[in-house]
């Protein structure tokens, strides 16, 4: 997500916005080379539309002149369009032939429709009309025309200034001012290379660790004051400070987004630097690497983005020092799979790419007698930690753990070995389309490289025999190095575009922006499909430009229906002035809530903590409006407890939500599951493929029509109910059959007749 402080600074020539007090908020590169510049996506440009009940200068032209006739008019405005050499002057001007024709149809049903038009247009079209003028007049009428409703015609070259994200290094000038020292810690997971840099950290005047998860930052925040070393956290929803006055401490653990780029520190870590890449969230290990003021930049991750790194310090003229680690317990991969539920072993990790598959295999895995942790990533932090204290307890007899690769970052387990339940994962690539995959191996080192900590080697394998070689080429391969980071236009930029283009909708603006910005080979322009999709949620209700920005950098899963129903609640009440209360919220969410019967309350409840995460991060940019943040904590934390509660026994959620299931299943299961491993292979269809988890998964189909709401438990309830007399008669039929032809059951007769 973005955040409205990405400071943007001056630069070597000569576009600059100024904020107040004369201070600089923008300050553009502009390159004097026109012919690198790409031309624009035209199709982003929406025409303005034009009341055509407005008179223009009111019946001067009609009485210099004499009337127009519609049909003398037309024929007149098509042989000026079917002119070439007036669509290629039209092309030298910025009118391709898309907007040459969106402009025509404009001016068209302007000139034929307009109560009155101005006079000079109407003077110019009777002389053509009546043979005293040439069709070529009416061009600079058109361009005007175009202009009006084309507003970017006229502000091209300013709104490429704003848009040109060449040298995003010279955006942050207080960085630019000191002579800083990078050092580069790489290696795998388990190496130690975080530690020793956050060692230097915890032993600096000053220091800011930037990581990728609220969880990591909060393991920084505790781990430094327990060190003695007074440290505050900001997260996107969370501001703790151990001031009692709330002053700052000279250490702060951060999510990554949240990192000031003004504020000097001695030291700064930056955790998990691969991350760079990231189609999404990229531009915030962009900026944390160029505009952090520290004299020392530690920075943490794959070996695969050495060179990279190094390459873009070069740009700001600062040297790397690289600092290597080995793993500190050994890994392999075993020679066998897993096949079946009844071989796990304490210690074991189940890793899955679909909660549909976490619930299925937790609950066979618990109908065997064993206990075992559950973590996906939607669940609420607190309720992750719990999960992994479970696990990691020798006392405590859950000894499996059944999770998402949400493990991969952030949760110290003990896991003796990773079992991968499939190599498939959906991912959603740099131009936001979503798409499964086979993980990559940067993906199955993260992962696999969670087994071992806390044993003397860690193990890896698959859940499936097929899976197996195919584990074994994926670990086998280098990781790709890195080659691009991310940029995205920050709210100045914005803002700027408005002032040139105030018709646009913001979705729109940041269309054009994008289509129209220059970056150079070592950048790209991070996707924003999901910045655009609360955007034009929202593009109904009056909000001020800066507001609506920030309400769509917003963090919100767009896939949960009720968390979007709640933004757009939200912001409809926020635009009202109106503040968004306790009382409020709560009768949103229907507070109090209790404790979940089935997964669909599970996942309602999810939906709600997201809701209230929600409300957390707008109260931290709209402090008035958002007034009742310690009582939505207090209650957060509630439903922390009601969540944890559920995910305890979330084997008898899974078995409310599915009543239709038989007798005797666990054999049933683990036929399933040797059947599912003989029958599915990689090289089956995506979608197939994906799906292989949920084939093991008793009455999957009802689980799924209860999930996304077509189907209620009360219903499925009947549905059993009459599924339970069609097993009735069925069985008494069937009993008739077998008995002798002179029994007395009628219906029994009938149906032997027709045999």
């Amino acid at each position: 997500m973005l955040l409205l402080n990405i400071n943007t600074g001056t630069c070597v020539d000569s576009y600059t916005a100024t904020g107040p007090a004369g201070s600089v908020v923008c300050s553009i590169h502009v390159s004097s080379n026109s012919s690198s510049q790409k031309p624009p996506d035209t199709s982003l440009f929406v025409p303005i539309s034009l009341k055509t009940d407005c008179s223009g200068d009111g019946s001067v032209g009609l009485e210099l002149t004499q009337p127009l006739h519609k049909s003398e008019l037309l024929k007149v405005l098509n042989r000026f369009y079917k002119k070439k050499e007036m669509q290629k002057m039209a092309s030298d001007h910025g009118l391709d032939a898309r907007l040459f024709h969106q402009a025509f149809i404009s001016f068209r049903k302007f000139v034929l429709e307009v109560t009155s038009l101005p006079a000079d247009l109407h003077i110019i079209l009777s002389d053509i009309c009546s043979g005293a003028g040439h069709v070529d007049d009416i061009y600079p009428y058109f361009m005007r025309h175009a202009k009006i409703i084309f507003p970017m015609l006229d502000c091209m070259d300013d709104l490429r200034k704003i848009s040109d994200l060449r040298v995003p290094a010279n955006w942050y000038p207080e960085a630019r001012a000191i002579q800083r020292k990078v050092i580069f810690h790489a290696g795998p997971t388990n190496s130690g290379k975080t530690y020793h840099a956050i060692q230097r950290y915890l032993a600096a005047k000053s220091g800011v660790y930037c990581g990728p998860l609220k969880l990591l930052a909060h393991e920084i925040f505790e781990k430094s004051n327990n060190a003695g070393v007074p440290c505050d956290l900001v997260t996107g929803e969370e501001r703790t400070f151990m001031d009692s006055d709330g002053r700052a401490s000279g250490h702060v653990a951060c999510t990554i987004e949240m990192c000031s780029v003004n504020t000097p520190y001695e030291v700064a870590v930056i955790d998990e630097i691969q991350m760079i890449r990231d189609p999404s969230r990229g531009w915030a290990w962009t900026r944390a690497l160029l505009g952090l003021c520290a004299e020392e930049i530690h920075v943490c991750g794959e070996p695969a983005a050495i060179d990279f790194i190094r390459e873009l310090m070069y740009t700001t003229g600062e040297e790397m020092e690289v600092n290597t680690y080995q793993r500190l317990t050994p890994f392999k991969i075993l020679d066998q799979a897993v096949e079946s539920l009844d071989n796990l072993r304490p210690g074991d990790c189940i890793v899955c790419f679909s909660k549909n598959d976490i619930y299925s295999i937790s609950r066979q895995i618990e109908a065997r007698g064993l206990e075992c942790a559950v973590i996906y990533g939607s669940l609420p932090p607190g309720t992750k930690l719990s999960q992994a204290k479970k696990f990691n307890d020798p006392d405590d007899p859950c000894k499996i753990l059944v999770a998402t690769d949400a493990i991969g970052m952030g949760l110290n387990l003990s896991i003796k070995r990773i079992i991968f339940n499939s190599l498939i994962k959906p991912n959603v690539n740099e131009k936001g389309e979503k798409q499964m995959e086979t993980i990559s191996t940067s993906q199955a080192l993260q992962i696999s490289g969670r087994a071992g900590r806390s044993f003397t080697e860690g193990e890896g394998t698959t859940m499936h025999r097929d899976d197996l070689p195919v584990l074994k080429e994926i670990l086998s391969h280098s990781v790709d190095p890195i080659e691009t980071a991310g940029l995205h236009p920050t709210a100045e930029q914005i803002e700027m575009f408005a002032y040139h283009l105030p018709d646009a909708t913001l979705s729109n603006l940041v269309d054009i922006f994008v289509s129209l910005s220059q970056v150079d080979g070592m950048f790209f322009v991070c996707n924003i499909d999901d910045f655009k999709f609360l955007a034009d949620m929202i593009q109904h209700i009056p909000l001020n430009l800066r507001s609506r920005y920030v309400f769509c950098t917003a963090p919100i899963n767009k896939k949960q229906p009720f968390v979007c129903t709640s933004f757009l609640k939200f912001a409809r009440q926020f635009s009202r002035d109106e503040p968004l209360t306790f009382d409020w919220v709560g009768r949103h969410v229907s507070w109090p809530l209790s404790a979940p019967k089935n997964i669909k309350d599970l996942v309602h409840l999810e939906a709600v903590h997201d809701v209230l995460d929600l409300y957390l991060w707008l109260s931290y940019r709209f402090m008035d409006m958002f007034p009742d943040t310690a009582l939505v904590r207090e209650t957060q934390q509630e439903l922390d407890d009601i969540i944890q509660q559920g995910v305890r026994n979330i084997t008898r959620l899974i078995r409310a939500t599915d009543p239709l299931q038989t007798q005797g299943s666990r054999g049933g299961q683990a036929g399933g599951n040797n059947a599912s491993a003989s029958s599915n292979h990689l090289t089956n269809s995506r979608g197939q493929r994906a799906q292989r988890g949920s084939g093991e998964m008793d009455s999957s189909l009802a689980s799924r029509l209860v999930r996304d709401g077509l189907l209620t438990p009360d219903l499925l309830q009947q549905l059993q109910k009459e599924w339970s007399k069609d097993q009735k008669l069925e069985f008494i039929n069937q009993s008739a059959l077998d008995t002798e032809p002179h029994n007395n059951n009628n219906k029994g007769k009938r149906k032997k007749k027709k045999k």
